[in-house]
């Protein structure tokens, strides 16, 4: 049995699978987003460039069975050539409650980056907000990323590990807050945080509340003014409406006397009518 190109054993071509995960790229690049792109463009500069390429493979023909993505861990299948798929398992650090609060406050003081979360999309500048925290959000290498595979490749990332991670990436694309549940906050209790739910267990307030108090304790006031009688004022008279206003609300008549208007008519007799002289 020759030796293959990734330093073991390889009886044959993998197993095909029906109805694996397959990579929407067929060909070139995977991943679109800035997000995605960050995660996979730091896989590709430090990992081995042959095994990448044969999970990219993978990852295309729909090799991975599945992927089960939570906090701090991802567990997938993969077929590959012996029968039993491989299982792959990458972790990497999630932040705790204190470490999301810090987040979610500077996130919050941040309007922009904030509507734009609350609206769905990841803002580029949210990586210097964790950055400034301390809690990088992406992996500055492979070495960050404790990555395990069942396969007997003694490489890592194996071409399992990378298909995996490849979908991951494309998996990240369609919905960038998978980036920041791997991290330990999942979607929509971030979102919460950030609209500001209140408490469940405050009412809300009626803003037409009025205080009920007793007649018998307002007897001294319950008649006097709320505006000090020194600052009333007459008010001013407003200006006088046109005798002809209801002429001009009304809609004109296809009316005409001599070839005139009917309200060119009726317009001089109604000033006539509110002239005071």
């Amino acid at each position: 049995m020759p030796l293959g190109k990734d330093g073991w054993f390889e009886a044959a071509a993998p197993i095909k699978v029906e109805g694996g995960i397959q990579a929407r790229s067929r060909r070139g690049s995977i991943g679109e987003q800035w997000w995605s792109r960050r995660f996979i463009d730091i896989l590709e500069r430090v990992c081995d460039a042959g095994r990448l390429s044969r999970g990219r493979a993978y990852a295309r023909k729909g090799q991975v069975l599945s992927i089960d993505l939570a906090a701090g861990r991802v567990e997938a299948a993969v077929q590959g050539s012996r029968p039993a798929p491989y299982h792959v398992s990458i972790r990497i650090p999630a932040y705790g409650a204190d470490a999301w609060a810090a987040v979610q406050d500077a996130l919050a003081g941040q309007a922009l980056y904030r509507a734009k979360l609350l609206a769905g999309e990841m803002p580029p500048e949210i990586v210097k907000v964790f950055d400034d925290l301390g809690l990088p959000l992406f992996p500055s290498g492979a070495a960050e990323l404790d990555m395990d595979c069942s396969c007997p490749d003694w490489g890592s990332p194996c071409k399992h590990l990378s298909a995996v991670l490849y979908l991951l990436g494309e998996a990240f694309d369609q919905d960038p807050f998978l980036v920041l549940a791997w991290r330990g906050r999942a979607k929509e209790p971030l979102l919460e945080a950030l609209r500001g739910t209140p408490d469940e267990e405050e009412e809300p307030q009626d803003p037409l509340h009025v205080d009920d108090v007793p007649f018998a304790e307002r007897t001294g006031d319950f008649y006097a003014s709320s505006v000090p009688l020194g600052r009333l004022r007459p008010r001013p008279g407003g200006a006088a409406a046109p005798p002809e206003l209801l002429l001009r609300a009304l809609e004109p008549p296809a009316v005409k006397v001599r070839h005139i208007p009917l309200l060119d008519i009726l317009r001089p007799a109604y000033r006539r009518l509110g002239d005071p002289g």
